[in-house]
C-alpha cells in the first residue's frame, strides 16, 4: 500500500483551487440512471470513489466516458438492476442508485452499504421513504430487494426520525419520476443536496425546497439529458485553511464556495487565522500559534463531522485546552490513538475528546483508520518535528485528489512511497 512520508515544521503559502464536491459527485451521477439521455458533468474529481461509481454505473450498462474533469454517462439501456457486494462494501454512496433504479427502471438489487468505519449509517430512513413511495422491499442474503407496486412510484409525505444527506438524496431521485407530489419533512440541508436538486431540475425535474427542512418535488414522466458543474468541495477546502492555519502560512482558495464555509470559517477566527472572503474566494493567514477550538458538529449548517478530525489536529498544537464533541458518528475518534503516537494529549469521554495543546508533535509512523481520519494525521505530519509517516492511504484517496501534490504546491516537504506491486 501507499503511504506518505511528512517533513514538518515547513509554512505553507500559495493559491489552490479546490477540485469538485466528491459528496455532490456521486448522488449526481446516480442520477444518470434516471433517463436513457447523456448527462454531461464538469469538475468532477478524480478520486477512487468516482472512479468506483463509475464502474458500479458501468456494471449496470451505463456508457461512462471521462475526460479530464468532464464526465459523460448515459444509461440508455439498463442491463442490470443490481449493485454487487464487491463495489458496495467499499463505498457507501453505494446506496445512492436504488432509488433511480426503482422511480426508472421498477426494481433493483443493493448490496448494504460499506465504506468508512466509523459508525452505525443505517439505511432504515431510506427504506422508509421509498415504502412511502410504493416500493416493496425485502433484506436478502446482504441485498435489498425492491420493486415498484405499480407502473410508476406514488407521490407521498416523507418525515424522517433523523436528518439523513443520503437518504434525503435518494428519496429526492426517486420522487422525481413518481406520480404526484412527494414532499420530505427533516430533509438533510448541505449545499450538496441543492447542488444534485439543480442538476434534477436542468434534467426537467421539479424540485423545490432544497436546502431547507422542507423539499417538495412534483414528479414528471421523464427526465431528459443536461449539463451541470460540480459545485466545488467544502471538506476539501476546509482541510486545506486548516493546515495552514495549523503550519502557519497564507493561502487563497480560488474559484471556492465560500457560503457553504461558515461555520468552519468561523472558527478558524476563534483560532487566531485571518480570513477574508469574497464571492468566489477565501484568504487565510496565520502567523502564531493557534488558539484552542472549542467544537460540536451537527447536521448543516452547524459544524460539519467531516471537519472534526482535521480541527483536533490544530487543536493539538493549540496554546490552551479544547473540548471537540461528536454528535454524529460514534466512531469518528479513531484518528485519537494515532495523534497521540504523535505525542499529542487528548482524553476521551464519551463523544467527547478534551485536547491539551503542546508546544510540539513529534514524527512518527501513523496509520490511517477512515477518510477524514486520514487527512488529520496528514496535517498533524506537517507541524510535527522531523518526519511522520502516514500508512494506508488509500482512504485518503477516497476523497482528495492528489493531496501530496497540492501540498507540495504550497510548500510543504511530503512525497507519496509508492507500494512495490508484484
Amino acid at each position: 500500500m501507499d503511504k506518505l512520508r511528512i517533513e514538518g515544521g515547513h509554512r505553507l503559502q500559495g493559491t489552490l483551487r479546490p477540485a469538485g464536491a466528491k459528496n455532490a459527485a456521486l448522488p449526481i451521477m446516480a442520477a444518470a440512471l434516471l433517463t436513457d439521455e447523456e448527462l454531461r458533468l464538469d469538475n468532477v474529481p478524480a478520486l477512487a470513489d468516482t472512479r468506483t461509481m463509475g464502474r458500479l454505473l458501468g456494471g449496470m450498462g451505463v456508457a461512462v466516458a471521462r475526460d479530464g474533469q468532464q464526465l459523460g454517462l448515459r444509461a440508455h439501456a439498463l442491463a442490470s438492476v443490481e449493485a454487487p457486494y464487491e463495489l458496495v462494501k467499499t463505498m457507501r454512496a453505494s446506496i445512492l442508485v436504488l432509488g433511480p433504479l426503482l422511480a426508472r427502471a421498477g426494481e433493483a438489487r443493493v448490496s448494504l452499504p460499506g465504506g468508512c468505519a466509523i459508525g452505525a449509517r443505517p439505511v432504515d430512513q431510506h427504506l422508509k421513504g421509498l415504502q412511502a413511495l410504493g416500493a416493496e422491499l425485502r433484506i436478502e442474503q446482504g441485498y435489498i430487494v425492491a420493486r415498484r407496486a405499480g407502473r410508476r412510484l406514488r407521490g407521498a409525505r416523507i418525515v424522517t426520525d433523523l436528518v439523513t444527506v443520503t437518504g434525503t438524496e435518494n428519496l429526492m431521485m426517486a420522487a422525481t419520476l413518481a406520480e404526484g407530489e412527494t414532499v420530505i419533512e427533516n430533509a438533510a440541508r448541505e449545499p450538496e443536496v441543492v447542488d444534485l436538486a439543480a442538476c434534477l431540475n436542468a434534467m426537467g425535474a421539479r424540485v423545490r425546497g432544497a436546502g431547507t427542512d422542507r423539499i417538495a418535488v412534483e414528479g414528471v414522466a421523464r427526465l431528459h439529458g443536461a449539463a451541470h458543474r460540480i459545485m466545488p468541495d467544502r471538506i476539501e477546502s476546509a482541510t486545506f485553511l486548516v493546515a495552514v492555519a495549523a503550519a502557519g502560512g497564507d493561502l487563497t482558495l480560488a474559484q471556492a464556495a465560500p457560503q457553504s464555509l461558515d461555520a468552519v470559517l468561523e472558527k478558524l477566527r476563534e483560532a487566531g487565522a485571518e480570513v477574508e472572503t469574497g464571492a468566489d474566494w477565501v484568504r487565510l493567514r496565520m502567523a502564531r500559534r493557534p488558539r484552542p477550538v472549542n467544537l460540536r458538529t451537527a447536521p448543516y449548517p452547524a459544524f460539519p463531522t467531516d471537519a472534526q478530525a482535521q480541527f483536533m489536529a490544530l487543536d493539538c498544537i493549540a496554546d490552551g485546552v479544547a473540548s471537540i464533541t461528536e454528535n454524529i458518528f460514534e466512531n469518528r475518534f479513531m484518528h485519537v490513538l494515532e495523534l497521540q503516537r504523535l505525542g499529542a494529549q487528548i482524553d476521551i469521554d464519551g463523544h467527547t475528546a478534551i485536547v491539551r495543546g503542546v508546544g510540539r508533535l513529534s514524527g512518527a509512523t501513523v496509520m490511517a483508520t477512515d477518510l477524514r481520519a486520514s487527512a488529520s494525521l496528514v496535517l498533524a505530519g506537517l507541524v510535527a518535528q522531523g518526519e511522520t509517516v502516514v500508512e494506508r492511504i488509500y482512504h485518503l484517496d477516497r476523497g482528495y485528489e492528489a493531496m501530496e501534490r497540492r501540498l507540495e504546491a504550497l510548500g510543504a516537504r511530503i512525497e507519496r512511497v509508492r507500494s512495490a506491486r508484484p
